[in-house]
């Protein structure tokens, strides 16, 4: 019987982790990234393992150039969850095709070009997250934004991972010989496992849960804008869409979504998804107070699809559980 070659159960793994964390996440435009680039991950998952697990030598050529297309697809795919379009992304072709050149004429070339583009792809995937959380997930449901940037976060840790322990494989072959690299990849892919566990095991750390200090002098502008923002979220009870996201909102108030974030995360002092739970907390009160639905009717009811955020977001904006509300209503 032939055994699994983990670096498949590792491209596995990862492909359904991200294929989970980006549930929700509304990005027609861009959903054919993703589906390339988790096909793709896991489709290199068994090349490396026929290579290295069964000695396959044909598929010796094919490696580096399927991985040298792994980085920037999946910074195109993260990239396309942004509000803007993707200017020109033929120009990435460009990895690829000096990797083809390599293996067609230098190899010798091929894992220092290999190293340069996943610490680009890893570099720019990284900055494009720390920018401005809500910009760059502007096509996510609010409820799905966290998670999509942590899967965005891990792809880039990945990728500067994978360009480190590639270097020190090949340079471990250059000394010893090719006989402990298929041990050696089996090791990194099982510390690449162990890292993808630990990730999504940790507690979620939120940056935007300190809110920042509203401005001293409030702007009109700012004003205005967060006015537009309320009015068109109270339009057709826009606010109860349980997979609302930022770009709803901006094509609902007309207003860019840079625009519209910074002017509510100034005026306000919470960030888009801050501001709109409120205004759910508000309504979930308001039923808790003069109805009888359960809590959970009323977190489906008002926009929310999961208790835990539902409790979560309820005692940020009024100190206590629904439960200790509603009792207190009756007192």
């Amino acid at each position: 019987m032939l055994a699994i070659p983990l670096p498949f159960i590792a491209g596995l793994i990862f492909a359904l982790v991200l294929h989970h964390s980006l549930k929700g996440v509304e990005a027609p435009g861009s959903r054919r990234y993703f589906v390339a680039f988790l096909i793709l991950y896991a489709l290199q998952g068994v090349v490396v393992g026929l290579h290295f697990g069964y000695g396959v030598k044909a598929l010796a050529p094919i490696q580096p150039i399927t991985a040298s297309v792994m980085p920037p697809l999946a910074f195109l795919a993260f990239r396309g969850l942004s509000d803007a379009s993707i200017p020109k992304p033929w120009i990435h072709l460009w990895a690829p095709a000096f990797i083809a050149l390599s293996v067609a004429s230098l190899q010798v070339l091929v894992d220092p070009l290999l190293l340069v583009i996943f610490l680009v792809y890893g570099t720019a995937l990284w900055r494009l997250t720390r920018t401005s959380d809500d910009e760059v997930m502007a096509e996510a449901s609010l409820q799905r934004m966290r998670p999509a940037l942590r899967a965005a976060r891990l792809t880039a840790i990945l990728m500067f991972f994978f360009a480190l322990s590639d270097l020190a494989v090949a340079v471990y072959a250059g000394i010893a010989g090719a006989e402990g690299v298929p041990f050696a990849v089996a090791i990194m892919n099982v510390i690449a496992l162990v890292a993808t566990g630990i990730y999504y095991l940790l507690p979620e750390t939120d940056r935007a849960a300190v809110s920042p200090k509203v401005s001293a002098l409030p702007d009109p502008a700012d004003a205005a804008i967060v006015e537009r923002v309320t009015a068109a979220l109270g339009e057709g009870e826009l606010y109860r869409d349980e997979n609302l996201s930022l770009a709803k909102i901006s094509r609902k108030a007309k207003i860019p979504a840079r625009d519209l974030s910074s002017a509510i995360n100034r005026a306000t002092g919470l960030n888009v998804s801050q501001f709109v739970n409120n205004r759910r907390v508000g309504e979930a009160c308001r039923l808790l107070d003069e109805t009888k639905q359960s809590a959970t009717a009323i977190m489906l009811d008002v926009g929310f699809s999961t208790k835990s955020n539902f409790n979560r977001e309820f005692r940020r904006a009024t100190g206590m559980s629904p439960r200790q509300w509603r009792a207190r209503s009756k007192v």
